[in-house]
Formats: structure tokens, C-alpha cells, sequence
């Protein structure tokens, strides 16, 4: 019998009060087809309703993929669970989710993404859930928000603090889906599937096990359809005895704005000099700054921001291959993309599956990470997954707490205010106007970083903005490097709503970094990945 279904057919298969779990990773992987046709399945018949959706990295990206969107309707949506959600200007419209959500029409969770990958293992196990210290003291905590986006969700908790061998440990239920709904490249008759066209292999196989473990169906979406034993078994991700049911859509993006590139799923390698390096500007000086605190031979984490800069400016500077890049979404070496691209690598030396590398991340295996911050409390810790008055703004976590909980060192790195008019001029900082808005506040609206866990543990905390570098000490967070051309009263104390320890050693930035020129990088050793 033919494994092959029609989008609509597939939406049939759905009933009502199932929980769904969806893998992709914003446009990378994302069903949109099958999406869509359960959001048209509804808008005709009232049907699927009161739907529980699992993604444990976001579905669409607002920007040609709808994802979520497609099923972010009143009625259809009962209670959703993400690791992130689509984004989108403060100019526009908010995605249906986020209004959803705003409007409290739907119980949402934002849930770590490894956790949520870590949820659907333990389910295909049968095991009652996840234990874990990823999330304590953060938003993720029950003494905190619980990982509720809204009052529906704070009304049906998804995770409690325990007591287990005499330590405090977070436990999620483990959540069987009914269905999974994922995708690849092809599929043969059988159902087995190959990724050769994908910027990443996600979860797939761990959703699948999951759903299949649990009695469920598992939908696979791809763009073709192969005979019976024509695919390698050693290209097989997902084999097809976990495989019920196979959508085609033959025009399924790769990504985001990318209907296909080869550099993307590896099968080809880009030269160097047709990347993009970043124009000179301030956020070009950030990311130099950050190159500084990289060594030798490291394996280093990158988040979306500033800091997706970086390896770009190691290229600049002639040091590509110096560090080791890995990205949640899998990629290991290779040069991460930036933009609408983000989250996939060209010339990547492997893909690893997303849940194993969170399980990489969780355990604090790589030598530094590197992401943004929207605030920086006065304990140390940093807000990157809300902003209560552009909440549609942020993605939620993503990756970032499963990455941050025991990372050796974090190097965050953004503006040290919202809305400064800047420049930069003879290898100084001109700051001409402030902004309205300061970042480092007495207390951050959303812990996404705990700073006094981060203290406890001994991680190495380092903050770079255009004006200066700050480090978390035990005292608090001492002001180590000032730009020339800031002045320290006027453009760093007074602009912070707490006290700043001044280092009695304290540096001015590298006059370098703030000119348009190689600056001739160099990086320290001691990663000890070769």
C-alpha cells in the first residue's frame, strides 16, 4: 500500500484534542504544506479542534514560510509548547501566534528547546520525564514564570521544582504526541528518509520515535518520492518502519527566502571570498571585540545578533578555521550564515542532530558561546526573550538557556543602549545623542541568564558593547575597557540604572577595533579541540 497522501488527506488524519508535535527551525524544515492544509481543513469543516503543538525550535519566519501561522487560529490551537516563535519587525503586524497569545486564546509555553527535545525522548522511552538543573533560576523556574507565556498557561503548569538526591532539579512531564508531522528530502516507497537537500536534520527522528512509541502517526512532508531501495542505508535518517504517511511538495523551501542552495546541505563548498564581510560599522566593532575573547582550537556556540558576526570577521582577518563553530540547529564547522539564513552553515564539517547537539550544549562540552542580550540586570543577568511592550519582537529562548547553563564562558555582546546616534570617526566613538532607552537596568524584565547562578558555578562572563567591556565578578559587574572616546561619567555611568565597579585597571579599547582596516587579530590558545 502506498505510503503517499495528499495535504489534505493528511489534515483528515488529524483529530481533535491530539497533541502535535511539528519539527522545524524557523524556515529550515518547516512542513509549510501540511500546515497549511490543516489550517485550511479547519477554516472548511471546524476541524481539527483543541490541538496541543510541540516545536521544540520555531515553525516559520514570517517571511514566505507561515508555519504556526497557518494554524494559529481560535479553536484549532488549545495549548501550544515552543522552544521559540516567529518573529517580526516592531513595524509590522504581529504573527497570528503572538496576537493568539497577546490575547490569551491559546495556553503557550516557552519551553528550552533542548528540554522540549529532551521531553519527546523521554516519552518514546516511556519514561515519566526530564530532570534537569537547565532553566534554574531563570524564567524557565516555577518560582519564576514556568516557562508561561500568558494567564492560560500559568493555569496548567508544565514544570516543578523537586528535591532528587538532595539537590534542586526541575522536572517537565514527558508528552506523547499522537502525531508527528515532519520532514526531509525524499522518501522512498517505504517511507525511509534522506536529507540531502537540508540545512540541518533537526529532531525528526526523535519526534517520530516518539509518536510511534505511543501508538501515533507519523507524516513525513518532502519534495520527492524514490523507488523502493534506491536510498543508501547509511543516508537514511528516518527509517521508514517509523514512517505512516508521505506529503510531496515538490516546491518545499530549504530556508528561509531559499528554495535551494547546495553550499546549505553540504553537497557543495563555497570559496571563501564569496562570503559576505561585514561592512564597517558599530556593530562590525562589537564583533571584533568578541574575535578577542576566542582562542586556538576552540569549539565555540554563536546565537543570532551581533555576535553571528564573528566568524566573518576571524575570515577578515585570515584566521578561518581557528575555532570551531556549532549551532543548535546542528551544523558543526563550516561558516554559519547570517540574516534570514541563520540557524544553517556552509562548508559544515558535519550536521549532528539537533537533540544530541543540546545534549552537547547542556552539558557544557564547548569551550565559549557567543550571543546578544536585550537587558543586563544588576545581578549579572541578561534578558534576550522578552520585551513586554514589542513582545511579537523577540523569538523566546530558542537554545539560549539549554546553552547557558553550564557554559564555561559567555561573551554577550549588543548596544549599551536602545537608540543612541553613533559614529565613529579617527578610531573613536562619536556618540552624538543617547538613547531613551538604557539596557542595564536594576532588574531585567525576563532572566533568560541567571546571573547569580552563573557566579555560583564559576562561569566566565564577559559583556562587549560599542562604549565598553563589562565583566560578572562576585562584587557585581565591574567595568574592565571604555572606547576612546567615551567618556566614563557621562557615557557609561550615568547611562546605567545600577553602579558600576571601575576597574582599577581599567583598559581603553583597542583604538583598532574602530577603524576600517584589518586589525590584525590575534587568538590566544587553549581550546582543546584541534
Amino acid at each position: 500500500m502506498s505510503k503517499h497522501i495528499t495535504p489534505r488527506q493528511a489534515a483528515d488524519l488529524i483529530p481533535d484534542g491530539a497533541v502535535v508535535s511539528v519539527s522545524s527551525s524557523s524556515g529550515l524544515g518547516c512542513p509549510d504544506l501540511t500546515l497549511k492544509a490543516i489550517g485550511e481543513r479547519f477554516d472548511e469543516t471546524g476541524h481539527p479542534r483543541n490541538l496541543t503543538t510541540l516545536h521544540p525550535i520555531a515553525a516559520g519566519d514570517m517571511s514566505g514560510i507561515k508555519g504556526v501561522d497557518h494554524i494559529a487560529k481560535k479553536g484549532l490551537l488549545k495549548k501550544i509548547l515552543a522552544g521559540s516563535y516567529p518573529s517580526g519587525p516592531s513595524s509590522a503586524e504581529p504573527p497570528l501566534i503572538w496576537q493568539m497569545i497577546g490575547n490569551d486564546e491559546v495556553a503557550a509555553y516557552n519551553i528550552p528547546s533542548g528540554i522540549l527535545f529532551d521531553m519527546h525522548h523521554e516519552a518514546a522511552a516511556k519514561r515519566p520525564g526530564v530532570i534537569t538543573k537547565v532553566g534554574l533560576d531563570t524564567f524557565v523556574d516555577p518560582r519564576r514564570e514556568g516557562c508561561a507565556m500568558n494567564a492560560s498557561a500559568a493555569a496548567e503548569p508544565v514544570v516543578e521544582k523537586i528535591a532528587f538526591a538532595g539537590e534542586d532539579w526541575l522536572y517537565f512531564k514527558a508528552i506523547a504526541p499522537e502525531v508527528a508531522i515532519i520532514r526531509a528530502t525524499t522518501a522512498d516507497e517505504r517511507g525511509n528518509l534522506t536529507y540531502e537537500h537540508e540545512g540541518a536534520t533537526l529532531g525528526g527522528l526523535d519526534q517520530a520515535l516518539a509518536a510511534r512509541n505511543n501508538g501515533g502517526i507519523v507524516i513525513a512532508q518532502v519534495k520527492r518520492i524514490a523507488k523502493e531501495g534506491s536510498l543508501k542505508p547509511h543516508d537514511v535518517r528516518v527509517p521508514g518502519v517509523l514512517v505512516d504517511y508521505i506529503v510531496v511538495d515538490p516546491e518545499q523551501k530549504q530556508t528561509t527566502q531559499t528554495l535551494y542552495d547546495p553550499a546549505i546541505s553540504g553537497e557543495i563548498f563555497r570559496p571563501l571570498d564569496s562570503f559576505r564581510v561585514p561592512e564597517f560599522n558599530i556593530q562590525k566593532v562589537i564583533a571584533r571585540r568578541v574575535a578577542q575573547e576566542l582562542s586556538t582550537g576552540s569549539a565555540v556556540n554563536l546565537g543570532f545578533g551581533i555576535s553571528a558576526n564573528v566568524p566573518r570577521i576571524l575570515m577578515e582577518e585570515g584566521l578561518h578555521g581557528a575555532v570551531t563553530w556549532v549551532i543548535e540547529q546542528g551544523a558543526v564547522g563550516g561558516v554559519p550564515l547570517l540574516d534570514f539564513a541563520f540557524g544553517c552553515a556552509s562548508n559544515a564539517d558535519a550536521f549532528m542532530p539537533s537533540p544530541y547537539q543540546f545534549t552537547y550544549f547542556q552539558g557544557g562540552g564547548f569551550d565559549a558561546s557567543l550571543l546578544s542580550f536585550l537587558e543586563i540586570g544588576r545581578d549579572g543577568s541578561v534578558n534576550v526573550s522578552k520585551l513586554a511592550f514589542r513582545p511579537h519582537v523577540t523569538a523566546g529562548c530558542g537554545g539560549f538557556v539549554d546553552i547557558t547553563a553550564r557554559a564555561k564562558k559567555i561573551v554577550f555582546s549588543g548596544m549599551f543602549n536602545a537608540g543612541a546616534k553613533l559614529a565613529v570617526e579617527g578610531g573613536r566613538l562619536v556618540i552624538e545623542k543617547e538613547g531613551k532607552l538604557k539596557k542595564l537596568v536594576n532588574a531585567v524584565e525576563h532572566v533568560t541568564f541567571s546571573g547569580p547562578r552563573g557566579i555560583a558555578q564559576g562561569q566566565d562572563i564577559t559583556y562587549v558593547t560599542e562604549r565598553c567591556v563589562l565583566k560578572l565578578t562576585p562584587e557585581g559587574i565591574m567595568l574592565t575597557e571604555i572606547a576612546p572616546g567615551a567618556d566614563l561619567q557621562t557615557h557609561i555611568l550615568d547611562q546605567s540604572e545600577f553602579p558600576l565597579i571601575v576597574s582599577p585597571d581599567l583598559k581603553v579599547m583597542d583604538a583598532a577595533l574602530f577603524r576600517d582596516a584589518p586589525i590584525g587579530l590575534t587568538l590566544a590558545t587553549g581550546g582543546h579541540h584541534g
